[in-house]
């Protein structure tokens, strides 16, 4: 079940049993036109003596009996060479891609390779053309070297001296040259250049070999292959190119870094003239099709390496993949990853905190900002963002923050008292002065210093009473009260004793989302999670979310306390979080000791979002810097534009379940 995702699985490539192509052109989309023909095949030992033998022969002419002796000692080491059989099974490095729970792009993380891996039908025909035009227009008629080429590289190797040996490379030998040997100009290097290219082209077909190439290549700015070109220089895929951005690609290749349009238009431009000027020498494409291209305006894209549309929640998903896959799969593995964060609802937080943390900020004196949303059905992660203007690679304060928690921790206790069987929302509470013997005693204060004596179970929650709720935990038991919360999913470390009823404990915001999620849930909790989806390259599913909600709460507990909780923000300390369409919405304010963290935590039942306030030095804000006047209106524009289109729901009555017993 994919929950109404799309999965990522690619499909599997098939196995290509070919060993030659009939034409140049029959798998490559050109017009099947040449003017010359395949040759034969010849035998595997036949093609590496005639290879070695042409070249004996070649130096034999020219005079030169040292290199024809050294030629003959190099035949004998060709058994030394590398096994072009293990290409078989040879994964290049790949970038791993994140999107989001829709489909759109979030983020590309690569190591010095950003790669992505296409089969050769993936690749334009225009690109295809354009490449064998400028670097080897025979390249399906010969058998891994062009006699010719390598005739006049030959020569000028020993016209100039060993050092000079160069040119004449065929694809297939410009691949075998990158997979297997040094880049180093000698002979030697040539030779086995030229014994494993032939080898090559016995073990795979000339397709399978072009789709090797185009993978592997380097296109400049850590681009290899010819996607990850495609992507950065056009911002398509590469079956999309057209014949001016083929014959600009192709034509780049010799020196993609300094050639690179970014950097050089006009060298870039001079190249695919050159490569368009080729395709019509060759009559693979018309005059006319060639100054069409050459008047083409190109709308180039931008390099994309360690792109990111969501710079906090990227580097979250990337430390969770990291954790289940390690360091290599992420960065070579080329995996596809599919998050649970909807990037609509993550720009509209970015937004938001971006806007309201800055003016909250100079006005309470308050430097940084956190929200985290979790849907309660699935678990999903929706957003996140860690700080006013985030960006890669900083302190994500909803991930990685641990702040007091203020008030916003009562409701545990309010449940547990419920669960008690010994409570309901009428129960009568003393908001009177209590001091509870210790070294240090502790007498516990209201916020305003004040106490309001008896007061309804509800009413004292709502208003957010200190001494009742200490109270309360006193008498059903605090280790009860840290029970309600572990069951939630709070994995924070919480002491036993009093304070903690007050929200001592420090909790990340995204935690605190999560964990009011079972509440809005109805007591079911789903693990919460970033990723939806992660497929390897070959399209094998590596993990899939499948919620599975299980009941850790009462459910009588959690509807009175949902009812509670909606009175907080109808008539308690959280009515500037009153939504204007009148949707049921439950929630809690939390403020700590001298103003160092504000809160507002509040959820319908398709979403919870908690967003804090606060310095990263812990230091005070302003007094009066309280939850629900300050954080609980940022909440609700947040929640207001994320909740478009998504119908009201209430929370399940109370009536609907049997209390407790005592």
């Amino acid at each position: 079940m994919t929950y109404g995702r799309r999965p990522l699985a690619h499909r599997a490539r098939k196995p290509r049993v070919e060993r030659f192509s009939s034409s140049p052109f029959s798998r490559s989309g050109f017009d099947e036109q040449a003017d010359y023909a395949p040759p034969t095949r010849p035998s595997r030992i036949g093609q590496v003596a005639g290879v070695v033998g042409n070249l004996l022969l070649g130096s034999l002419l020219l005079g030169s009996t040292a290199t024809a002796a050294g030629l003959v000692g190099l035949a004998i080491s060709f058994r030394n060479l590398p096994d072009v059989h293990q290409l078989r099974d040879y994964v290049p490095i790949a970038t791993t891609h994140i999107v989001d729970i829709r489909g759109e792009p979030i983020a590309s993380l690569h190591g010095e390779a950003n790669r992505e891996v296409i089969s050769l039908e993936q690749v334009s025909p225009e690109m295809k053309k354009a490449l064998l035009a400028i670097e080897d227009s025979h390249f399906y008629t010969h058998p891994g070297i062009n006699p010719v080429s390598l005739g006049r590289a030959i020569l000028g190797s020993v016209g100039g001296g060993i050092g000079s040996a160069g040119g004449g490379s065929t694809l297939t030998m410009q691949l075998v040259k990158n997979l297997f040997l040094r880049p180093e100009r000698t002979l030697s290097r040539k030779v086995a250049e030229i014994v494993l290219a032939v080898r090559l082209e016995q073990v795979f077909s000339k397709d399978e070999i072009l789709e090797m190439y185009l993978n592997q290549v380097y296109w400049g700015h850590n681009l290899y292959g010819i996607q990850a070109a495609a992507r950065s220089y056009f911002n398509k895929d590469a079956a999309e190119l057209n014949l001016a951005e083929a014959a600009m690609l192709a034509g780049i290749l010799p020196a993609p870094e300094t050639l690179s349009p970014f950097r050089n238009p006009e060298g870039a431009k001079r190249r695919q003239h050159l490569v368009l000027d080729r395709l019509v020498e060759l009559n693979w494409i018309t005059p006319a099709e060639a100054q069409v291209a050459r008047e083409q305006k190109l709308t180039l894209g931008r390099i994309t390496s360690f792109q990111s549309n969501a710079p906090a929640v990227t580097d979250a998903i990337e430390a969770e993949l990291q954790r289940r896959y390690g360091e290599q799969a992420l960065m070579q593995g080329g995996l596809r990853v599919q998050s649970t964060i909807d990037l609509r609802l993550q720009r509209l937080a970015q937004r938001i905190v971006n806007e309201d943390g800055p003016r909250i900020g100079a006005a309470r004196r308050a430097d940084q900002m956190a929200l985290a949303a979790v849907d309660p059905r699935t678990g999903y992660v929706k957003a996140i963002v860690g700080g006013i203007n985030a960006q890669r690679g900083q302190f994500n304060r909803a991930t990685q923050a641990f702040r007091q928690t203020g008030s916003t921790f009562k409701p545990y206790v309010y449940y547990a008292a419920l669960a008690s069987g010994r409570y309901s929302p009428g129960s009568i509470l003393e908001d009177t002065p209590v001091t509870y013997p210790g070294s240090p005693p502790y007498s516990p204060k209201n916020y305003d210093n004040t106490f309001y004596g008896p007061l309804t179970f509800a009413r004292a929650l709502e208003l957010s009473r200190n001494v009742p709720t200490v109270k309360l935990a006193d008498d059903v038991g605090i280790r009860n009260v840290i029970a309600a919360a572990q069951a939630t999913g709070i994995t924070a470390e919480m002491s036993p004793n009093l304070a903690t009823a007050l929200g001592s404990a420090s909790i990340s915001p995204l935690e605190m989302a999560a964990s009011y999620a079972v509440f809005a849930n109805g007591g079911y909790r789903v693990e919460p999670t970033l990723l939806a989806q992660v497929v390897d390259r070959n399209g094998q599913i590596l993990f899939e979310a499948r919620p599975q909600p299980e009941r850790v709460l009462d459910p009588w507990a959690v509807a009175v306390l949902n009812q509670i909780l909606k009175g907080v923000v109808t008539q308690g300390t959280g009515t500037a979080a009153r939504l204007d369409d009148g949707r049921p919405v439950a929630g809690k304010t939390g403020t700590t000791s001298d103003f160092r963290d504000a809160w507002f935590i509040g959820y319908v039942p398709q979403l919870s979002t908690a967003i804090w306030i606060g310095n990263d030095n812990n230091s005070p804000m302003l007094p009066g810097t309280a939850g629900g006047a300050f954080v609980a209106p940022t909440w609700k524009r947040f929640m207001t534009e994320a909740l478009q289109g998504i119908p009201p729901q209430d929370f399940p009555s109370p009536y609907q379940f049997p209390p407790p017993r005592p």
